[in-house]
């Protein structure tokens, strides 16, 4: 009889085979796998540095610890301003890339060939499109710098004596930051290239409602209310501080808006084009460049209207069945007056219980629901929602505009848009994964606003009321956002003219021509805006098809969602390839 011994003892020279070859293999392979990891996680990293310190309000509102980030030491502005000679951008970008393909993509880990895949993407759209500089228009009217600045000023957190030192110093580099504003504004000018006359109205008319009483400017009570408990001030550093905020508020915040205005006058009239993107050189090369880096797809303008058109035809028929089966949907649908209004913190409350069954679980987040000042209520939009440091995940804040009036439905969607499941959740969900720091600066705006309109479509099914209206309400907002998306490529890549998009909302319905106008000059300040959104959705309503298709009986929605918000805002043609993996 043989020894049980004797049979495993044979066993292990056959054993030790295998694992020296892995340990012999481990020894020459691995530490260059880990070298190249390391190599690239140190290039993002420098790169992350570089990149949020260009901009005192990018830092402030993207770290709340910078030294957490070995960034001890950096410059308080407000950033630069392309003009000029642009060969030295387009020279660091072409180093740019060679730095990105010297990578060997089969020696990153998953996560590193991810964010090298989207880097490479946005590197490639930028280089694509050398001319973008000129075309850009910081002074938009509703998302334009003068617009933004007074709340992401208001919104300034102080959790430090050094952040308040920052607040003040950036306040006195104001008025050369918007020199070098008019001085591209000049030369784009100079160009045939300024914007037209009601767009520079709008511009001006903003900028004289901020500065309209200085000493009563709304910034100087928030500033006085903020530092008055603060922990690391003594109370003469304190008074010190306000006495000095409001010299800086009235001396030179408000001459820095003056002189912008005096600028813009001065420059009014000298614009050429008073129609899209089309009419200008290399325009359509530019509006395709958005296309690419604010929308995030890679589609061709005719594959995007081809599905623009088939999701109207589909909406409508939709819309059509519903209302043939039920004729008084649509006096209910018009009919606001018995919807209840709840508070927003009630809303939202609501709103995280509801989607529970749809979407993932996140941990407790705290928020703040706060109004737009009345100072800034006709020219921001009806609400928003500013995204915290990535350290903290806080302070979320929300904001409101009463001069919007929302109420009922449209005050319950909207807030499912800004706060959850749309904006707040999906900024804090993606952060929660603890992702590369340099993913938080690329966000194509096509993901975030695209993921929020998608849950719209189920906070109009959480909705109180009726569930027919409550889905023809929310066919009815898509069609208009598709409507607004078609005229957008229309305008700027075909060049309509407002004849044109006048003419074509005429079949729909709108026959006002000062409603057309309207609408047209809106569009001609946002280029791809509205495709930011609506695109953005129908991408992921895309994506969710091709992983049902995919899966089968084994698809499950909260999951696919898991997917998405683990993944984080990226190009959707590599979501897409990722989410199908």
């Amino acid at each position: 009889m043989k020894h049980p011994f004797h049979n495993k003892k044979r066993f292990i020279p056959l054993l030790l085979i295998p694992v020296l070859l892995l340990i012999l293999l481990a020894a020459l392979v691995l530490p260059g796998i880990y070298s190249e990891n390391k190599k690239f996680e140190e290039f993002t990293e420098n790169l992350f540095r570089s990149e949020v310190c260009s901009s005192t309000i990018n830092l402030h509102y993207t770290l709340a610890e910078p030294d957490s980030c070995d960034i001890l030491d950096y410059p308080i502005t407000f950033g630069s301003v392309s003009q000029g000679d642009n060969t030295g951008y387009q020279a660091a970008l072409e180093n740019h890339d060679a730095i990105l393909s010297s990578f060997d993509q089969n020696r990153l880990s998953k996560q590193n060939k991810l964010t090298l895949s989207i880097l490479k993407q946005n590197c490639k759209a930028q280089m694509d499109c050398p001319d973008a500089w000129y075309l850009q228009e910081p002074l938009s009217p509703s998302l334009g710098v003068q617009a933004q600045l007074p709340v992401l000023l208001a919104e300034y957190t102080f959790r430090t004596k050094q952040d308040v030192l920052d607040y003040l110093q950036l306040l006195k580099t104001l008025p050369d930051y918007f020199q070098r504003i008019f001085q591209l504004e000049q030369e784009k000018s100079q160009r045939g290239l300024f914007m037209n006359d009601k767009a520079a109205d709008r511009v001006i008319a903003q900028c004289s409602s901020f500065i309209e009483n200085p000493e009563e400017n709304y910034l100087i009570p928030v500033f006085n209310e903020k530092v008055k408990d603060m922990s690391g001030l003594s109370e003469e550093e304190r008074t010190s501080c306000q006495a000095l905020h409001n010299k800086l508020i009235i001396n030179v915040v408000v001459p820095a808006y003056q002189q912008l205005i005096d600028g813009l006058n001065a420059l009014k009239g000298t614009g050429k084009n008073d129609k899209g993107l089309a009419y200008y050189p290399n325009g359509k090369s530019y509006y395709t460049y958005l296309l690419r880096t604010q929308v995030g797809t890679e589609d061709s303008v005719a594959e995007l209207e081809r599905r623009l058109l088939n999701q109207l035809v589909a909406d409508s028929k939709e819309m059509q069945q519903l209302l043939t089966a039920n004729p008084s949907l649509l006096i209910s649908a018009n009919d606001t007056s018995a919807q209840e209004t709840q508070a927003p913190v009630e809303i939202l409350e609501k709103l995280q219980s509801c989607m529970a069954a749809d979407f993932p679980v996140l941990p407790e987040t705290s928020y703040e629901v706060k109004y737009v000042h009345e100072d800034l209520q006709k020219f921001l939009s009806p609400a928003f929602y500013l995204t915290p440091p990535v350290d903290t995940n806080s302070p979320n804040a929300i904001y409101i505009n009463p001069h919007s009036n929302m109420g009922g439905t449209e005050l319950f969607t909207t807030l499912a848009h800004e706060g959850f499941p749309g904006h707040l959740y999906q900024t804090n969900y993606f952060s929660e994964t603890n992702p590369p720091l340099i993913r938080h600066l690329y966000s194509p705006g096509g993901y975030i606003e695209g993921w929020a309109t998608y849950v719209e479509s189920y906070a109009y099914s959480y909705a109180e009321g009726e569930a027919d209206r409550n889905r023809l309400l929310w066919l009815n907002r898509s069609m208009n956002l598709c409507l607004y998306s078609i005229m957008d490529v229309g305008i700027h890549y075909h060049g309509w003219t407002v004849e044109k998009t006048a003419e074509f909302l005429s079949k729909f319905g709108i026959t006002s021509p000062d409603t057309a106008a309207e609408i047209y000059q809106y569009i001609l300040e946002t280029p791809a805006n509205y495709l930011k959104y609506y695109y953005g959705y129908l991408n992921f309503l895309d994506i969710r098809e091709a992983c049902k298709k995919a899966k089968g009986d084994d698809f499950n929605l909260k999951k696919f969602h898991q997917k998405i918000l683990e993944l984080g805002p990226m190009p959707f043609s590599i979501l897409k390839e990722e989410m199908l993996s």
